[in-house]
């Protein structure tokens, strides 16, 4: 995007950090994890350096927080806690000492079958957080999980591994979640989630926003609680990030959603900065101070996700996009959509469209992401090629105009790069190509077309967008602009504007999404409904009502 004229909010902290490093040296790996390790007066990553608490010295409930898993392989699964007596205060109620934790995984929610046990330590200079990967288990089985640190016990968990490498997997059910703003309003969908029958969630992005929020939780609108000042201003620091996730994680539906579903994670803008394009920022700051800030979020990120060890991020890089097979029936390829891509055409927005849409050399992925997209599509065996990514792939005309105004921030605003990709896929002989998508706040169903403004044309695959958790407040399902939107894309199949989530169920015949919503997020409790269901069908692209 172009850069808005808008007075820098970072905090002191990061502008002193910049200045210190010098532009030079801080666009170099080496110079940003410096950087990063200057601002916050942190020593080196997982260093062992740190005293050990005596766990007895613990006397509050440290796992206020909960548990989570994530990226299930046919033999490991990934855990993930943190420890924070006090998760609202900046230490999280501990001191700057490593803490022993202790974990368990069974085959029972009982744990009397318990399959293997160990330790973990928790560093100060992770903020206490804990990445665990269990190896050496069998392939799709179910298992489930603890930690202890002293006398105290954690939820439990359960997860499950993936099935077999290139197995004749019958079936697969996942969901497919993103936007969940603290501030819009509660997170009943993950409370219908948590009792929902699927083997893994993909959250698409947006865990949290960096905005301010009140002592009221904005538009939750508390009255039984009063949030501390430390969450009334933007994200900006590592301090600032850390504590965000303390208070989104502690949201019990988000704690019961992560219990009992693994996640596989992948992030939009919000975790950073809104918009923000590879190193370019929304606002007017210099680039050492940007990408300073990135770095602390990537950090952020990483510590409070169930992620593995390479995604551990390097300064202001993290290798996020992977990759995912469930046995010979599904290959996920999961993007990162905004730390490479090209900055944003025409100052960002809903834009008349352009020539430099259309500029080969503009990206969305970044070339090296895009090599490993369409060289993993080549060697796929697996019956469905689904891309779990953040912004809308397919093409979405926002008015009737003869010239529709398009989205710049979405691969409306990267044809080449979206032809680049839809190409590959087509050189690749990718048969049965599914999109799920996140960003926009609300449910959409596309078919993928080889040419989108031709609707004869072949339909290359389809497109699942899951409407967000919370972001958006309540919405409605027929937001003012269906018409225009259902009229001006024949490719457009399905749209609704409220909150919830989607599940799709993949076969050997054909997949099936189901919309859940729900009528309102500003209160707790609402009931949940299937808003549409569709399938596509093995070797037959396109979506059908079910």
């Amino acid at each position: 995007m172009t850069s808005a004229a808008h007075p820098s909010q970072h905090a002191p902290e990061l502008r002193a950090a910049a200045r210190h490093i010098g532009r030079r040296r801080f666009l170099t790996v080496t110079g940003a994890a410096a950087a990063l390790a200057f601002a916050v007066n942190l020593p080196t990553a997982g260093a062992a350096a740190a005293a050990e608490l005596d766990p007895a010295r613990i006397t509050d409930d440290p796992f206020t927080l909960g548990v989570a898993s994530g990226d299930p392989l046919p033999g490991s699964v990934l855990l993930w806690t943190r420890l924070a007596p006090a998760p609202y205060q900046p230490d999280g109620g501990l001191p700057a000492e490593r803490v022993t934790v202790r974990w368990e995984l069974a085959h029972d929610e009982n744990f009397r079958r318990i399959v293997r046990r160990g330790t973990a330590t928790a560093h100060p200079e992770f903020h206490h957080t804990v990445h665990v990967e269990v190896p050496h288990l069998a392939p799709d089985r179910v298992f489930h999980y603890r930690f202890r640190v002293g006398a105290w016990v954690s939820p439990a968990g359960r997860t499950r591994t993936a099935p077999a490498a290139h197995s004749r997997t019958s079936g697969l059910t996942l969901a497919a979640v993103s936007c969940q703003a603290y501030a819009d309003g509660y997170y009943t969908p993950y409370a219908h989630l948590a009792q929902d029958d699927v083997d893994v969630v993909f959250h698409l992005g947006d865990y949290l926003y960096e905005y301010a929020i009140d002592s009221v939780g904005n538009h939750r609108n508390y009255t039984d609680r009063t949030l501390p000042d430390v969450f009334d201003r933007e994200t900006v620091t590592l301090e600032d990030y850390r504590l965000r996730y303390a208070l989104y994680k502690s949201d019990p539906d988000l704690m019961a959603a992560h219990a009992a579903h693994p996640f596989v994670v992948t992030w939009d803008d919000h975790e950073t900065e809104n918009n923000y394009a590879g190193d370019t920022p929304e606002n007017t700051v210099p680039p050492e101070e940007f990408l300073l800030r990135r770095a602390s979020a990537y950090r952020a990120y990483w510590e409070n996700q169930p992620l593995r060890r390479p995604q551990l991020p390097d300064g202001h890089d993290m290798r996020l996009y992977r990759r995912l097979h469930w046995g010979g029936l599904a290959q996920f390829d999961v993007l990162d959509t905004r730390q490479y891509r090209s900055d944003q055409a025409y100052g960002d927005g809903a834009q008349l469209p352009g020539p430099d849409i259309d500029d080969p050399s503009r990206t969305m992925t970044g070339a090296t992401q895009e090599r490993w997209l369409i060289d993993g599509w080549r060697t796929s065996r697996a019956l469905w090629n689904v891309v779990p990514q953040q912004v809308t792939f397919s093409q979405r005309k926002l008015d009737l105009n003869p010239v529709a105004k398009l989205s710049m921030d979405a691969w409306d605003g990267y044809r080449a790069s979206r032809r680049r990709v839809l190409d590959g896929a087509k050189a690749a002989g990718v048969d049965n190509l599914m999109v799920l998508t996140g960003d926009v706040h609300v449910g959409y169903a596309f078919d993928v077309k080889d040419d989108f403004d031709d609707p004869a044309s072949r339909t290359l695959g389809t497109e699942i967008v899951a409407t967000s958790i919370a972001s958006g407040r309540n919405g409605s399902e027929k937001p003012a602009n269906w018409n225009t939107y259902m009229t001006a894309n024949p490719h457009l199949r399905f749209y609704d504007g409220r909150r919830g989530y989607v599940t799709v169920s993949l076969g050997r015949d054909l997949a099936r999404a189901d919309f859940k919503a729900v009528p309102y997020v500003t209160t707790p409790g609402a009931p949940i409904s299937t808003a549409a269901s569709f399938v596509t069908e093995v070797g037959d692209q396109g979506l059908k009502p079910a």
